[in-house]
């Protein structure tokens, strides 16, 4: 099957999934060798970013979620860096070590034209780049590439809102009540869930991401959880845009894998379903690699 076929991946029996069912227990804390780390002066403050392969090689921009981090992707930056790409990741403006970043001090909230700005201007410093969106970051890539889309070789939106407007609506049987809370209430519930290891992780993944809280700042969480009830419908200027896309889910996710399919067909971008839940990053890095990559050379092909 060919990259432009629209029909759904789903992970078996290959390679990659054998690889994947086999992977290790990793200590999150430790990067991939070769990894450099160094500090990004966007709009907001000061981001957090971890490079890894040949800069002069095409790029790649990973984009972590609300309450993750560049870490998130230490399984899968080295399997894009090995098909000759050069893979660069950094931490939302609250998040973890780029927690100093924000609004302006004494007032002011996290914003959509704020953290999209962040991307726009990291997009810029480096040149344009096959972009990855997990989870809340997918609605700030969308956003960012209907305002510049010349920044975008192709966009891959891994376990992202699948609906505008108010995006948790359609949670697997909580989503309901969704309705019922505040933001700072939801967000409270987010961080139970993920300290409690309601995701069932490994007790090192478990120890680094409790671990990050220390540093992540509360309100920043509060505020993302506000922006993800009020999701910007751009389905239309993303499927206008040309771009390459790619949606990702876990047949375990958040959101039930026909939402995600829904929203795969109003973008006309390929769906990839893989037996895991809501970080295939994480559990799931070699068919996600292997897919990615595919994408990839479709969108420097011209699509051919």
């Amino acid at each position: 099957m060919s990259i432009g076929e629209r029909r759904p991946v789903t992970g078996g029996d290959d390679e990659a999934s054998r690889l994947d069912a086999a992977l290790p227990d990793i200590d999150w804390s430790v990067a991939p060798v070769g990894t450099v780390f160094s500090r990004f002066r966007a709009p907001s403050g000061e981001l957090a970013v971890a490079s890894l392969g040949d800069p002069a090689d095409p790029r790649v921009v990973l984009i972590p979620g609300v309450t993750g981090s560049k870490e998130d992707f230490y399984l899968l930056a080295p399997i894009l860096v090995a098909a000759g790409y050069h893979v660069q990741s950094f931490d939302m403006a609250g998040q973890y070590e780029s927690a100093e970043a924000g609004p302006p001090a004494g007032g002011g909230h996290y914003t959509y034209d704020l953290l999209v700005g962040d991307v726009i201007a990291f997009l810029e410093e480096g040149g344009p780049a096959h972009v990855l969106g997990y989870s809340f970051a997918g609605i700030l890539a969308q956003l960012a590439l209907v305002e510049r889309p010349d920044l975008f070789r192709s966009l891959t939106l891994l376990t992202a809102p699948p609906e505008p407007g108010q995006a948790f609506r359609g949670v697997r049987i909580i989503g309901w009540l969704s309705w019922l809370t505040t933001a700072r209430q939801g967000a409270g519930l987010m961080i139970w869930g993920i300290v409690t290891n309601r995701n069932r992780v490994s007790d090192s993944r478990l120890a680094f991401v409790r671990s990050r809280f220390s540093l992540t700042r509360r309100s920043s969480v509060d505020d993302i959880v506000g922006l993800m009830k009020q999701v910007p419908d751009v389905r239309v200027q993303v499927a206008a845009s040309g771009i390459p896309l790619l949606v990702v889910t876990g047949d375990h996710d958040l959101w039930p894998t026909h939402l995600h399919a829904a929203n795969a067909k109003a973008l006309g971008a390929r769906l990839a379903v893989y037996r895991t839940g809501h970080s295939p990053c994480e559990t799931a890095p070699h068919q996600l690699g292997r897919d990615m990559i595919a994408l990839f050379r479709e969108a420097e092909s011209g699509g051919n």
